[in-house]
């Protein structure tokens, strides 16, 4: 066998286990290499994590993850009570202590609230180490429907809030010389999602501001991951936003619909962060099958995505 020969039979070799390990995985390539070889979320531990949005669904998954790596937290979203509710059961395995755990109530739509709040968490940790931009609203409506004051309020909500907690948290992590920033973006964020314009959008939105971020703090030791979920279960459908602006969508997600449970998000999310990866993609087939496609082969995607059809992508993301 000549060397070219050996070359040839080695690339299909490892184009082979590709194939085999994207077919058998619920996140992209990186990532799964990064679970099974990367560094644990224990090295997390005693990191000063702020993570919005930690009232219910990935968010108060993610907090529990964290606090099983022994993450010093801060627990942010409007309902207090649910907070409570979520650092009891974080205390409740026994890595952190009652003080490890702030509850910051925190309407992130109350712009003018974001600096007294960075305040508090500074005058309690001294520091912030990672912050979580998790907090944000979903939609469910057709584009040529949607009132346009339903795209304002949602580039308010899943973009602007973002920003401004950002940008009131990102001279404290430069002040020191180290920080991490994470986003919850989504698969919207890197494919058309039909009948969700506007939550697309901001998503779209999202990846580009942050994206710009991470090459200018690479320098400054300030790391940026936008998490990239797919269909999972969650309460992110309910209190949804509509085509009118007031109406809110009041759905549950049914046992049976093809998701991801909360809790296996939640893992990859903390490997994510924990690896300092840039982005991540956290779904499972076909929905991660699409987004390689429009990642790699776009004009290929694109053609076979509007093929399919609105109807049959929206099942896809509504779990059936």
């Amino acid at each position: 066998m000549d060397f070219c020969t050996a070359i040839e039979i080695l690339a299909v070799a490892v184009a082979v286990i590709q194939i085999l390990r994207l077919i058998f995985t619920d996140c992209d390539l990186q990532l799964q290499w990064a679970e099974k070889f990367g560094q644990s979320t224990g090295v997390l531990a005693r990191k000063v994590v702020w993570i919005t949005g930690a009232s219910s669904g990935i968010g108060e998954y993610l907090a529990y993850e964290l606090a099983k790596a022994g993450c010093r937290l801060i627990l942010t979203a409007r309902r207090e009570e649910e907070l409570q509710r979520v650092k009891k059961q974080c205390l409740s395995f026994g890595s952190l202590l009652d003080e490890d755990i702030l509850v910051l109530p925190l309407d992130l739509l109350q712009f003018d609230r974001h600096r007294p709040a960075v305040e508090e968490v500074i005058a309690r940790y001294k520091q912030i180490d990672v912050l979580v931009n998790n907090a944000g609203r979903s939609q469910r409506a057709a584009w040529e429907k949607t009132d346009l004051q339903v795209d304002r309020e949602m580039l308010e909500i899943n973009v602007l809030s973002v920003l401004s907690l950002t940008k009131q948290v990102l001279p404290r992590m430069l002040d020191r010389g180290q920080g991490h920033i994470v986003n919850m973006s989504s698969v919207a964020g890197k494919v058309g999602a039909p009948l969700s314009g506007s939550y697309t959008g901001a998503k779209h939105a999202i990846q580009g501001w942050f994206n710009a971020l991470r090459m200018e703090m690479y320098s400054r030791n300030i790391s940026v991951t936008n998490l990239c979920p797919g269909p999972v279960f969650s309460n992110l459908l309910k209190g949804s936003f509509t085509e009118k602006t007031g109406e809110v969508l009041d759905v549950e997600m049914k046992e049976g619909e093809k998701r991801m449970s909360t809790e296996r998000c939640a893992r990859l999310c903390a490997v994510a962060i924990a690896n300092r990866l840039d982005e991540v993609w956290i779904s499972q087939h076909p929905i991660l099958l699409g987004v390689y496609l429009s990642q790699y082969m776009p004009t290929i995607g694109t053609w076979l995505l509007k093929r399919v059809g609105v109807k049959v992508v929206s099942r896809f993301r509504e779990g059936k």
